[in-house]
Formats: structure tokens, sequence, C-alpha cells
């Protein structure tokens, strides 16, 4: 395995007291595998991707327990010069908005050769060579004259490919990508997101995917994990999820996503309620919003167990059986 996390929590202070906002979360990647990870926003998916990247917000912040291993190396343990070496080198993000990440006065070329600088020690005619390529790689229209581009001259979905060239210049072992389509058009959005996995499964680095949309990981994932509240509540093969979804979450997330099938006139179901008022649930987090619940789940957190093999679900209800008979019926022990 490339990435091993293992209980990882992180929890912020406020005048409140602290908040969970990641809680237990474990998991494991693969070389050249892409796992989605799907939640609605405020579930803790970018607090992940931080904690990975050790680069949560001083203010109140702070990993306070679990495990991440990144190709043998204990990442929570290395002090911050050594996780500078870590960032840009084993490890990259690709962040939400790439016209905010890059910095408005420097070229873009000039961006990914200071990366390649820093961490391969090349001279300044082989960074811009290597830029150049990079540039190509990952589909820069005239890419000579892109190198001395500043942001602010290049399109969206442009600066979004800059970024990804400054995350794979090194050939990291992981790469992080956080909303990567966000404000671009939709045939933007489909091209960025195929370079992503495309890259991973050619290079064998392992990627994460994070996104709020479950009809963005069909197809590009292999994996997909998801969130709610802090915690995992669902993980399977990719297949698995969209024919055999068994968390009332999950199936909520999908029947969201608008179909061809569906009329215009006709309203998309919702999931009623806000993931904030799950935070502070005593049993399952999901159980104020879903329709499935029953005594037990107020009372009693469910653990992420295994139904099938590599399908595992944080739920007591058996929501096929459920479906079928019209009543909630409890998870066979």
């Amino acid at each position: 395995m490339v990435l091993s996390v293992r209980d990882l929590t992180v929890e912020f202070a406020g005048e409140a007291g602290s908040m969970r906002a990641v809680d237990r979360v474990s998991f494991d990647l693969a070389s050249g595998e892409v796992l989605g990870l799907v939640g609605e926003s405020g579930c803790g998916k970018s607090t992940i991707a931080l904690a990975l990247m050790r680069l949560l917000p001083d203010t109140g912040a702070s990993i306070t327990a679990g495990s991440v291993v990144l190709d043998g190396q204990s990442l929570l343990d290395l002090d911050e010069p050594a996780m500078r070496r870590v960032r840009g080198g084993a490890a990259a993000m690709v962040f939400q908005d790439a016209t905010t990440s890059l910095h408005p006065l420097i070229p873009a070329g000039r961006q990914v050769t200071e990366v390649l600088r820093q961490h391969l020690g090349l001279s300044a005619a082989a960074a811009r060579a290597r830029a150049l390529q990079l540039f190509r790689l990952v589909g820069i229209a005239a890419p000579e004259r892109r190198l001395n581009a500043y942001p602010h001259e290049l399109s969206g979905g442009m600066c979004q490919r800059v970024m990804i060239a400054i995350a794979i210049a090194c050939n990291p072992k992981l790469l992080l990508a956080d909303e990567p389509t966000t404000a671009l058009d939709v045939t933007v959005q489909a091209q960025i997101l195929e370079l992503i996995a495309e890259i991973g499964r050619a290079s064998g680095t392992a990627v994460i995917l994070i996104t709020h949309d479950l009809g963005v990981v069909a197809g590009m994932t292999d994996r997909v994990a998801v969130m709610y509240a802090g915690a995992i509540v669902e993980t399977a093969t990719t297949d698995r999820i969209f024919a055999a979804a068994s968390h009332p979450y999950t199936l909520g997330l999908l029947k969201s996503v608008p179909r061809l099938d569906v009329g215009l006139d006709e309203d998309l179901p919702v999931i009623p309620g806000s993931v904030e008022a799950s935070l502070g649930a005593t049993g399952c987090r999901f159980a104020p919003r879903c329709g499935y619940a029953v005594e037990r789940c107020s009372a009693e957190r469910p653990a992420l167990a295994e139904i099938s093999p590599g399908h595992r679900v944080a739920c007591w209800v058996d929501v096929a059986a459920s479906s079928a008979s019209g009543q909630s019926r409890l998870r066979a022990a």
C-alpha cells in the first residue's frame, strides 16, 4: 500500500469547546488506485486532505489521534522542514480554485520550475525543459508561450492544468485533488477529471479525488468512500456503490443526482436537514435526517462493518430488506 490512514481524528477548538471534524477515519490506497471521497460540504473531506498534507490552519485545528503512513514514512512524526520536503515531492495537492492558488505575480512556467529546482535540484535550463514537457502532458495549448504567461492571462481551465503540472512535477506517490473542477464549465470539468485519473493510472500515483457529486466519480475512480459528519459511512468499489448502495445517506446522494429520464418539471429528491444538525448526535450521525432510523440508531453509533467482500457500511438497518418489506429491519449481528 502507498498510503495507510488509521483512526485519523481532527478537532477544531472553539468557544463552546472542541468540535471533531474528522472522527477516526481509516482507509488504504494502493499504487495507481483512484479513490473518490464523497459527501456534502461540511462532511470533513477537505479537512482530511489538509490533515494528510499537514496544512491544517494554526488557529485551533489539530490532529488529535491516528496515523498516516505514506510509502513507509509516518507523516505525523515528521517535523516541519521534513514535511516541506514531502509536500510537492512524495505528496502533492490540487486545490479547489487554481486562480487563487497560483501566485498572481509569477509567470506560470516559473511556478513549475521552482518546484523542480527545489525538490529535484535541476538546473534552470533543465527545469524549464521539464516544465515545457509537463505543460504538453497536461494539454496546455501553445506551451512555449504559456510558460511566460501570468495566471490572469490564462483561462480557469488552463490555470487548473498549471496546478496539475505543478502537482505531478516530481512524480508524487500521492496526489490529492480537492474539488478540482470548481467554477469550470462542464466540458472543461470532464477534461480535467479524465486528466487526473489518467495521470494516476499511467504513473502509478495514488489519487484521492474529493467531490460532493457522486456523478463525478462514476467512471473516474476505482473505489468510493462516502463521508458524513466527519466519518466514513460506506466504502466499496465504484461499481458496487452505484449498483448496491447500502447506507441511507449514499442512497440519498444517488437519488439527488440529476437524470436525463426525469422530466424538468419534477423536483429532485432532497435529504432533509443539514450536516451541522448531526454533529452532536450521540448515536448514528445520520439518524436525525434518516427515514429508515429505528430506536437503536439514536442511542448507539454503528461501526463500519463489512457486509460483502470489500463493501463496508456503518448502519444498523438493512436498507434493502427494509425497502422490500416496508419496515425498518436491523442487520444480522
